[in-house]
């Protein structure tokens, strides 16, 4: 193990490993979550998840809405100059933080597409995020909570956690194979925004082999003049006040999405929509929105389920795993 991963583990990680390798036994201390006012045991499977053993919904799995924390089943994911063992850690200590705080958790019984029950515990996912060890997370094309996203920059701005060693603009939360559903012509990987967690998704016709790498390539902006043409919608005599209620990071997103692809987010609505585009449609005629760039942004590791668990779990989970070719850890020795 090289100098670095060893000075990323605190000494609380022992017991979260020991905490997150196994389910509830006997004598397990479960969490204490207040789930709509009544206080109930749970026991968090990862750092964004929990089941039930007590009151109205005992038995029920649950998954946490509006945050997302890494993959906790093995090194699954890699981006900057993180060895994907290093990030499994952060996952493993967004469990244990999970477990060690008591939270407060509403919902009105809505199940996700597993049959999980949705929980919007708002203290945890800002306590989750701040640390580092959780990013916002949206299902589809619309921006997190400000609350979130503000818990997010604060982070970020101090290299908390996940993004300690680089910050990729999207961060790849599932892969899918194309041999996982042969009636679908199209398949996807899920990206998360890092910067106002909505979901895009990377389209794909690929068949994927157990213990591959798949990253994705990011298209970078120039931020100076993408701020800079954030600053002229909000001082538009005409545009600036039909975008009144959104934040300045909205606007930055407006700029960004155009100048990368093209479109706007779908969440600009209204009157507001045609001026923004004509607008940014001219200023980047004019070459006012900088240039772009295509960098490698977040990975991650291919294995099916019924190989992520167990004692049959795919080689690539064990040990430390290998990193992606062509990753900073490849380059510098590869292997731990």
């Amino acid at each position: 193990m090289s100098r670095r991963l060893l000075s990323v583990v605190p000494p609380l990680l022992v017991l979260a490993l020991l905490l997150a390798t196994s389910g509830p036994a006997e004598g397990t201390a479960y969490s204490r979550v207040f789930i709509n006012g009544t206080p109930v045991p749970v026991y968090f499977n990862d750092g964004d998840s929990f089941r039930i053993f007590g009151g109205e919904f005992r038995g029920s799995q649950c998954r946490l809405a509006g945050f997302n924390t890494l993959e906790s089943f093995g090194p699954a994911h890699q981006w900057g100059e993180w060895h994907p063992y290093e990030l499994y850690i952060n996952a493993k200590m967004a469990t244990y933080n999970g477990r060690r705080g008591t939270w407060h958790c509403e919902t009105d019984g809505s199940r996700d597409g597993y049959g999980r029950i949705l929980m919007d515990c708002p203290d945890l996912a800002v306590d989750q995020i701040r640390n580092g060890y959780a990013h916002a997370y949206q299902v589809d094309d619309t921006p997190s909570r400000p609350a979130y996203l503000r818990a997010q920059q604060e982070a970020i701005q101090n290299r908390r956690g996940m993004w300690a060693h680089g910050v990729p603009d999207y961060v790849m939360t599932s892969i899918h194979s194309a041999d996982e559903d042969l009636g679908r012509d199209v398949h996807y990987n899920r990206l998360v925004s890092v910067r106002d967690a909505h979901t895009e998704s990377m389209q794909h016709r690929d068949t994927y082999s157990e213990c591959s790498w798949i990253c994705n390539d990011e298209i970078r902006v120039e931020l100076p003049p993408i701020e800079a043409a954030a600053r002229r919608l909000r001082e538009d005599p005409q545009i600036g006040p039909l975008l009144a209620d959104f934040f300045n990071l909205h606007l930055v997103e407006f700029v960004s999405r155009y100048r990368r692809v093209g479109e706007l987010p779908e969440y600009l609505e209204g009157e507001a929509r045609p001026l923004v585009e004509q607008r940014l449609a001219r200023e980047q005629a004019q070459g006012m929105l900088g240039e772009t760039r295509t960098v490698r942004g977040s990975c991650m590791l291919h294995v099916p389920f019924d190989r992520r668990y167990g004692q049959d779990r795919a080689e690539c989970l064990r040990g430390h795993g290998t990193p992606p070719p062509g990753s900073h850890w490849a380059n510098h020795g590869g292997h731990h």
